[in-house]
Order: structure tokens, then sequence, then C-alpha cells
């Protein structure tokens, strides 16, 4: 199965209830189930992966690992998990959540990710006679182009059965607010609370778990500032601070080049005198071949800042399009930024080295604009 939708609708929380019916009625029929679950998002490498498997499928089964994290192949660690399945399970669901996270060290963007090689595995194992009992897996994306993005052997031998998981609307997230609005004592919200933070997650992809939160935030705010009243400007100040903790979160783990990277490319529209819509990665590399000047940091190729920006897509900062200047110009890549660049700016900051470069704010931001005038202008 691929169960793919926006974040907050619902995907793990369907799949967890369905494998916790399945349980119920298959030890009613004394039928060994399993469910092996791994979350791909902190995961780096295919190897790890496997590994993280056998770990959860050792725990579920009440047995050994059996195999050490190093120093054995990748392809041993999979034997002994295919091992631990066949000698306990009847039948089991193996479920990748946020598959497409799993990129694995890609030196070229056009190899071939770690999902699609775990995939092909996976749904290959009870084929070729790996694995004794029934298989399923269930992989849940955020990407609906996530197939497309497979290895034609792993998307011909995966096939699954979509399971499409659509944006919650306006009127939707209210009725989920309106069953959580007991949290807070009678009174002391004002009417447009709930209409406002189901707004601003409806915006943000109709996201529920967004929507709670926002709710939550604005009380917490309120009640940080000594109010007796849970306001919309309380609102607004939580939907401002979710959005720079959801961005810190998600950039902590990036080395310094792709922070500086992403930096490059948010200043762009920080701080560029024209309406930028998109970001020309012919000025943000220029920018950043600048910033890592500034820095004394080492300064990497075209192609690696935009090997880069690539794993940045992945992880939902920014999303590309390629565009030609016309016969003889080339093509070009434009970046989008998903959040507000200014937020992820300002996140990136808090790293030692970024902070550096941002008291020389004046001088960047004259660079910035030249860059852009040169770019527009044909130079």
């Amino acid at each position: 199965m691929l169960l793919y939708g926006p974040s907050g609708t619902g995907k793990s929380l369907i799949i967890n209830a369905v494998c916790q019916q399945v349980l119920e009625l298959a030890n009613a029929q004394d039928d060994r189930f399993g469910v092996i679950k791994i979350n791909c998002q902190t995961i780096k490498s295919h190897d790890r992966a496997v590994y993280r498997l056998v770990e959860n499928a050792a725990t579920e089964a009440d047995v050994e690992v059996g195999v050490p994290q190093s120093g054995v192949s990748t392809d041993q660690k999979l034997n002994r998990f295919y091992e631990i399945l066949s000698n306990n399970f009847d039948s089991v669901i193996i479920i990748l959540d946020e598959v497409d996270l799993l990129v694995g060290r890609q030196r070229d963007p056009n190899d071939e990710p770690a999902y699609s090689k775990l995939l092909y595995q996976l749904s290959r194992a009870s084929q070729l006679g790996q694995i004794e009992g029934h298989v399923s897996v269930a992989a849940l994306t955020n990407d609906p182009r996530f197939m497309e993005n497979l290895d034609g052997r792993a998307e011909s031998s995966f096939n699954p059965q979509d399971v499409v998981f659509s944006d919650y609307d306006a009127d939707q997230l209210q009725s989920i607010l309106k069953r959580r609005r007991d949290a807070y004592r009678d009174g002391v919200l004002e009417d447009g609370i709930i209409p406002l933070s189901s707004a601003f997650a409806a915006q943000d992809h109709g996201d529920a778990r967004k929507a709670i939160d926002l709710f939550r935030k604005a009380g917490e705010i309120a009640d940080r500032e000594g109010e007796e009243m849970v306001h919309e400007g309380h609102v607004r100040d939580a939907q401002k601070e979710a959005e720079r903790d959801r961005t810190l979160t998600q950039m902590q783990g990036l080395s310094t080049q792709k922070k500086l990277s992403l930096y490059a490319t948010a200043i762009v529209p920080v701080y560029s005198q024209r309406n930028l819509n998109a970001v020309p990665s012919t000025v943000a590399y220029r920018v950043y071949q600048y910033l890592t000047d500034l820095l004394d940091a080492d300064t990497k190729s075209r192609d690696s800042y935009l090997r880069y920006m690539s794993e940045a897509e992945t992880y939902n900062f920014v999303t590309s399009e390629k565009r030609g200047r016309g016969y003889g110009s080339g093509v070009h890549k434009e970046y989008t930024f998903v959040d507000d660049p200014g937020v992820v700016a300002e996140t990136l900051r808090a790293d030692i080295r970024i902070e550096e470069a941002d008291n020389e704010g004046d001088l960047i931001k004259s660079v910035v604009n030249a860059q852009i005038d040169d770019f527009f202008e044909g130079k």
C-alpha cells in the first residue's frame, strides 16, 4: 500500500488503527501477526534503515537482535530480518513512515534513493522465498509524486494500492477544535479563536495536528503573558512561533554546508529590493560563494550546491522548477520556499558560523541586490 497526503491528515493514525484491529482478529484465530514500523525521518542510509527494521522486528518477536550494527554487510542484516520474520510470524506488515525522507547518501542527483532499493528488496522477499508467510509493505509519504522517484524495478515490484488522504478544510478543522475546547475554562476563548486557528491550519495543507498545536499554543502564550482571555493576537503569535519551531527542528541536523546553501538562497528574497516570487539558482549560488568566502569556509562546486538544494526539496523546505531564459541562455532552477524565507533565514542564523555573517548584513544585502540586478540584466 502507498498512503499519501499532507501531514496531519491521519495516515499514521489510520494505519495504526487498522493494524490494531487486524492484530485483535489474528490473536482470536491464533495467528501470529506482526507489525514492524520505522520512521525514516532521521535514518540516513539504506544500511541504517535495514538495521532499524532488524531491531524493531526483534523487539516485536521478543528475540535477540542477533546481528551487530557495524562490522557486517547490509545483506547479512537483511537476512537476519527475514529470519526473525519467518521464525516468529505467520503474517506481517512492514510500515515505512515518511519513506520519502530515506534518501541516503546520493553522490549524484540521479542516484537511486535509498527508499527505492529498500522497497524493491522488501516487496520481492516473499516472492523469492526469503520470508515464509504473508508480508505486506505500507509506505507513508507526503509526496503525491513519490512513485515517480522509484527505480523501474522497484516501481514494478512494489506496485502498491494507493490510499489518498485529502487535506482537511477549515470547516472540518473547526469541528475537530470544537471537540478540544473543553481544555479551556468557560468564557476564556474569544469567538474568533477557533475559526482563525482552523483558517491558519487550512492554509497550511489542512493539517489537523497543526490546528490542535496552534490552539494549544495560543493558550500557552496568553497564560505566559498573564492574560485572562485568549484572543486572536495570541493565535497569530502562536502561528509565528510554530513556523520557527518547525523550521528549527527540521534544520538542526543539517551540515554547515547545507545550512549555508539554504541560508544563501533564503536571504535573496529577504534582502531583495525586487518582488521575487522565486529565487534563481544562479543568484543564490553566487551569494553562497560570497558567504563562504566571507566566513572562510570551503566553497563547494555549483553541482554540490544544487545537490544540497535537492535535499532541501526532499525535506520540503523548498520547491523547484526549471526555467529557460530564451535561446542560447541556458536553463536554471528557481526555488520557492514552503515557509516564510525570513523565518528560514532567522532560524539558520542560530548556527554560530552563519551568525558571524549576520554582522555584515548591510554588505550582504548590497551583494544580493547586485547579483539580482546582474541576473536580470543578463550579465
